[in-house]
């Protein structure tokens, strides 16, 4: 577990107002979703964690996070922060880290898994999803 990073007033600002769910591409893909009129639920919890997917469908088991590039290390387009370096390259490790045990997870239990990176484009992820979860109902 990373502990608490030192940071001055306006960073800690920053990322107190910094969105964790309901994120402009998580919305624009929940709503090209409903659009076509596919129903799921919302931040739904991951059994036997306190994590929460970001759409859930239920019959077929398809979980959706929408991941950020930062907050998720993307390899494309994730970036290091220069201050508190150190600290910055654990508590990303770790988002990592818990992002392929959650995945594990969900996969013994059943689940198929999609993830998508806030970069991509809304009508691409929307297909990816609609396709998984074409292909897991009966």
């Amino acid at each position: 577990m990373v502990g608490p990073v030192p940071r001055d007033e306006g960073t800690r600002r920053r990322l107190a107002a910094q969105r964790s769910t309901d994120t402009k591409p998580e919305m624009a893909l929940r709503r090209l979703l409903h659009g076509r009129g596919m129903r799921y639920r919302v931040h739904h919890p991951v059994p036997g964690t306190r994590r929460r997917m970001d759409l859930a469908f239920l019959g077929p088991k398809v979980a959706v996070f929408v991941d950020g590039c930062f907050w998720h290390a993307c390899p494309e387009h994730g970036t290091a922060p220069a201050n508190n370096a150190g600290w910055w390259a654990d508590k990303l490790a770790a988002n990592v880290a818990r992002d392929a045990d959650t995945d594990r997870r969900l996969a013994e239990a059943g689940w198929a898994v999609v993830r998508i990176w806030e970069h991509e484009d809304p009508v691409e992820a929307a297909d990816r999803v609609q396709a998984t979860v074409r292909a897991r109902t009966p």
